[in-house]
């Protein structure tokens, strides 16, 4: 078992009684511990399976102020997302970066009926949206951070000065529209920051992923993963963060086992990674936000060197994981061809899908699209406090946490001492102008290539000089392959140092392997052998975590055996 884990449950074992418990590691979670942790109380930290592998996993990598919730009236959400927004801008400006967004417009008034709906709290279906709402809606935009500005404001376009932008765009359009939000690109690396910050800052504060909490008499009890190990442990107040999951952990937390009203009404979002050089080199380094014939607001935008294309919005009648369909894949599909028909796209450009539920507020709207994206905290009483996180967006992580720890320190009577609006988070501290400047400076004083510094400085921020501290100068500092610029030394630096438990926690949540279609049947050999000589894995239990990863990508990401070998077999004849 890692150094790190066994430091976190000795512990647990040596003192069992913490101020708060929070359950669920998802980025919401994550948040909360934090804040909690920040003010001086002890606090732990229980996901039952990787950090930020659920919901928090599967957003559509932006962030933003939510320009259509507008429609719904939700100016306070408007309000709070945009704030949140720009604060990303600054405390995690090597992960969370500006993304000019451009709205193709097919009219001039559609809509204007349908918004005023919307805003009146009417459940009708959204209609296209024109030029005339749109502006509206961008002036208000604009107007929401006219004392904060970090951003251009709106601009419009007529259909030929569109269409010399962009002549991939359909011909049918009239005008576009061109905004400013932000994107970003490893977010559940943003949660290992914040917790690894976390526990810089607050040592006697525990996160444990991989692990289950039950109730245990009068108190807890924390199970362990990857050993099996039952600790008791106790708190004043439980901070129920589980996202999609929450309605039913409700019965597994509360002290007599009750099922309450549900709180959630989880929508389904899938999302697919394209490998469409022509797409990528269309949008000009643009998200394009547009709306397909049934209303759904869809995007597609550059994305790590692929195309990131999205989403569905589909009722789940119960929190369970979830997959990219076919019928949902082929739906995003066709909505880009709409925007882009010029351009050929097929289910082979298709290198990686993901799919999560959002963690809606329950709601009876017909239309999931008018469900409030907005959150607050439901508060059960017991001899142990209960406090549950409903809703919540990514943007607004911060934003929420930080009103559930408020709650949770006035029940404990105890004051907040420090924000978090204006803290650094992970590799943002001390980052420079630009990653470009980052990636020079690591070639200046390392003497590493071009191609490799500029990677660590996407990837790890300021953190690279610690990436690169624990590589330089050892045998195994080599690529994964002759196309990856992963090494072997760095797969051992995330094992040694970022909660790694499971060969998946590698390929899918530290590192891009996965997301970029970089992932073959080779590199995950390679990977898992890297482990098991970390871990002192047995054979048997190499393989199984190899043949588990492989079935993973097949079952939940479309990602079969057949294009990991086609990737091994491509990437060896490239380099042949």
């Amino acid at each position: 078992m890692p150094e790190q884990r066994d430091a976190n449950l000795d512990l647990i074992r040596r003192d069992g009684a913490f101020d708060v418990i929070v359950v669920g590691g998802g980025i919401n979670g994550i948040g909360v511990y934090r804040e909690l942790a920040l003010q001086g109380l002890r606090v732990l930290l229980v996901e039952r399976n990787d950090f930020c592998s659920g919901c928090s996993a599967a957003p559509s990598r932006m962030i933003h102020g939510g320009l259509r919730y507008l429609e719904n009236g939700e100016f306070d959400l408007v309000w709070e997302s945009l704030r949140e927004r720009d604060a990303l801008l600054v405390n995690a400006p090597h992960m969370v970066r500006a993304l000019p967004t451009t709205i193709p417009i097919n009219s001039v008034f559609s809509g204007l009926l349908n918004g005023a709906a919307g805003f009146l709290g009417m459940t009708s279906q959204p209609a296209s949206r024109g030029a005339l709402p749109i502006k509206i809606g961008l002036m208000l935009y604009d107007w929401t951070t006219r004392h904060r500005r970090l951003l251009p404001k709106h601009r419009f376009r007529g259909a030929r000065e569109t269409l010399k932008h962009w002549p991939a765009l359909s011909s049918k359009l009239r005008f576009s529209a061109t905004y400013h939000d932000a994107w970003i690109s490893y977010p559940e690396r943003l949660g290992v920051e914040l917790i690894l910050d976390t526990k810089r800052l607050a040592p006697e504060s525990v996160a444990l992923n991989h692990a289950e909490i039950a109730r245990a008499g009068a108190g807890f009890a924390v199970t362990d993963g990857p050993s099996g190990a039952v600790l008791p442990v106790t708190a004043r107040t439980i901070v129920n963060a589980t996202g999609a999951w929450l309605d039913m952990a409700l019965a597994s937390l509360s002290e007599d086992g009750a099922s309450a009203e549900p709180l959630i009404s989880g929508t389904k979002g899938s999302h697919l990674i394209l490998d469409c050089p022509e797409l990528h080199d269309a949008m000009h380094g643009h998200m394009i936000f547009f709306e397909n014939a049934d209303g759904r607001v869809c995007i597609v935008f550059p994305y790590l060197g692929k195309v990131l294309a999205g989403s569905t919005d589909i009722r789940v009648a119960r929190a369970d994981r979830v997959r990219c369909e076919p019928e949902e894949r082929d739906y995003i599909l066709d909505a880009v061809r709409g925007v882009f028909p010029s351009i050929p796209l097929s289910v082979e450009t298709v290198v990686y899908s993901y799919s999560g539920i959002r963690p809606l507020p329950k709601s009876d709207h017909e239309f999931t699209g008018r469900i409030s994206r907005g959150h607050f905290i439901h508060r059960l009483d017991g001899a142990v406090p209960q406090f549950c996180m409903v809703g919540g967006k990514w943007t607004t992580f911060r934003a929420f946490a930080e009103q559930a720890a408020d709650i949770v320190l006035a029940e404990l009577a105890h004051h907040r001492t420090r924000g978090t609006l204006d803290l650094a988070i992970g590799g943002g501290a001390g980052f420079p102008k630009t990653a470009g400047d980052l990636a020079a400076a690591l070639v200046e004083r390392h003497g590493i290539g071009a191609a490799r510094a500029a990677y660590l400085a996407d990837l790890y921020g300021t953190r690279a000089e610690d990436v690169l501290a624990f590589c330089l100068g050892r045998d195994d500092d080599e690529p994964l392959d002759d196309v990856c610029l992963t090494t072997a030394a760095e797969i051992l630096f995330l094992v040694e140092n970022e909660f790694v438990v499971g060969l998946q926690d590698v390929l899918m949540r530290r590192t891009p392997l996965a997301i970029r279609g970089d992932v073959s049947t080779a590199i995950i050999e390679r990977v898992g052998d890297i482990m098991a000589g970390a871990r002192g894995w047995s054979e048997e239990r190499k393989r199984r975590e190899i043949a588990t990863s492989i079935d993973d990508l097949a079952d939940y990401h479309g990602v079969s055996r057949q294009m990991l070998d086609q990737r091994t077999e491509d990437r060896s004849s490239a380099c042949a």
